[in-house]
């Protein structure tokens, strides 16, 4: 069907005057009419749209308001707008967007700032797309993935030699608030040796969101950056379609074969804006107030990161995940954990003590890691964490002065050693240290003493 169309006389009617002059009754096939709303979700009749269809509903002083179809209920179509829904009333006409769900690409996203709608947020003006793409990405077929088998250089020494990130992995960041999350993707987003970061900034703060432009990622690191930001004052529809929106640029960019690294803060706010939309919709609550419907988003979205077919790029994700009064068995920390390929916990007691970055080594794990490193630097990272948590099962003793030296030479050596493990440990925000320079400390820094 074109837009426009001709009669005798000849004018030339535009299809879409033409449907909104029309009553919804004359074209249900085309229309509907909005019929109530509760809380965040419209309910429309006579709207024949599918779920993840958009639609734009008239309000009453003629602002059109852009809104995603979300489930229905026999003749009843549940929506979600994308924005405020103010200045609306019952019967307010609802057609379907004329616009195709596609994402502009290509070199001009790099050092661009986008909300979840792939808006421009920064200022620059129009992004020079080289083409467009579906919103909606294609699966990879699980077998026809490339193995992770290299190391990814993060720049950050507790991470390159004792939970050594490979190519194409997928890892979680656990923290509570405060603890220097945001800091430690920073480090990551200017020192890795990836080609291309894509950074999800989904339901943190505004303020968060310059903040972390100019004062962490910087010049260099916005430089070879694409940001997707939506903040905790957006919709949850928004929200959600900026996780995914920067899930797909990511896959656009391992797609020209580049080594794409992507962060995003959070999974947890992910989780929490499917939430409001399924109780929104009537779906019951089962873990803490979640419905089951997140725990299945939950692996769609992580599982499009990876490498791609081999030959290909890839996409090595790092997920922050709160965990809310530091409970590590909060149930989306836990369904995180089960998915991920890895966690890297940040210890709220180590940020206290000026430890940054406040990685607790004992809690965390790489579960690739052994796979993608020399046997040498394996044995290296196991016999670090044995003498550091032989240090800190003494700790208690030590502190109050009841160990006797002597008693176990291997406390011994810990106690020896556990300055120099906790300054290899820290690092400034302007240090970088390469995976070679990061393995070649740790081996000096559990290297038995000269006459020993």
């Amino acid at each position: 069907m074109t837009d426009s169309f001709s009669v005798d006389n000849p004018i030339t009617v535009n299809l879409n005057t033409l449907v909104n002059a029309i009553p919804a009754q004359i074209h249900p096939e085309i229309s509907g009419r909005l019929t109530r709303m509760v809380g965040l979700t419209l309910e429309a009749v006579g709207c024949h749209s599918i779920v993840g269809d958009r639609c734009i509903i008239h309000g009453a002083s003629g602002q059109e308001i852009e809104a995603e179809v979300v489930g229905f209920d026999g003749d009843r179509t549940f929506l979600m707008p994308l924005t405020t829904a103010d200045g609306l009333k019952p019967g307010a006409l609802v057609t379907p967007a004329d616009t195709i769900n596609e994402i502009p690409v290509g070199w001009g996203l790099l050092g661009r700032v986008l909300d979840g709608a792939g808006n421009v947020l920064d200022g620059k003006g129009p992004i020079e797309a080289d083409s467009h793409i579906p919103f909606n990405g294609s699966i990879i077929n699980p077998l026809q993935r490339a193995p992770i088998r290299e190391p990814l250089d993060v720049g950050i020494k507790a991470i390159n030699g004792l939970l050594t990130v490979g190519v194409g992995q997928r890892i979680g960041l656990f923290a509570g608030s405060g603890v220097g999350k945001s800091m430690l993707l920073g480090m990551m987003t200017r020192f890795t040796n990836a080609d291309i970061v894509v950074v999800g900034l989904i339901g943190e703060r505004g303020r968060e969101v310059k903040e972390f432009i100019e004062d962490i990622l910087g010049d260099e690191g916005l430089s070879r950056s694409v940001v997707v930001a939506s903040p905790a004052d957006d919709s949850p529809l928004m929200r959600l379609r900026a996780s995914m929106l920067t899930t797909r640029i990511a896959e656009h960019f391992r797609d020209q074969g580049k080594r794409v690294l992507l962060l995003m803060d959070s999974l947890t706010r992910y989780a929490q804006a499917q939430r409001e939309i399924a109780l929104s919709v009537g779906e019951p609550p089962a873990t803490r107030g979640y419905p089951p419907s997140v725990f299945a988003k939950i692996p769609q979205l992580v599982e499009r990161a990876g490498n791609g077919k081999p030959g290909e790029g890839s996409i090595t994700a790092f997920y922050t995940v709160l965990t809310e009064g530091d409970d590590q068995q909060d149930p989306i920390a836990d369904a995180a954990r089960a998915i991920l390929d890895g966690h890297i916990v940040l210890s709220r007691s180590l940020a206290e003590e000026g430890h940054y970055p406040a990685i607790d080594v004992e809690a965390s794990i790489s579960r690739v890691m052994p796979n993608i490193i020399a046997p040498a630097h394996l044995g290296s990272a196991q016999k670090f964490k044995q003498i550091y948590a032989r240090y800190q099962q003494a700790r208690d003793l030590i502190s109050v002065g009841a160990y006797v030296p002597g008693s176990d030479p291997q406390t011994d050596f810990a106690i020896e050693r556990i300055e120099r493990m906790k300054q290899f440990l820290q690092q400034g925000l302007g240090d970088k240290a390469g995976v070679e320079v990061s393995v070649s400390q740790l081996a000096n820094v559990i290297a038995p003493a000269k006459g020993n």
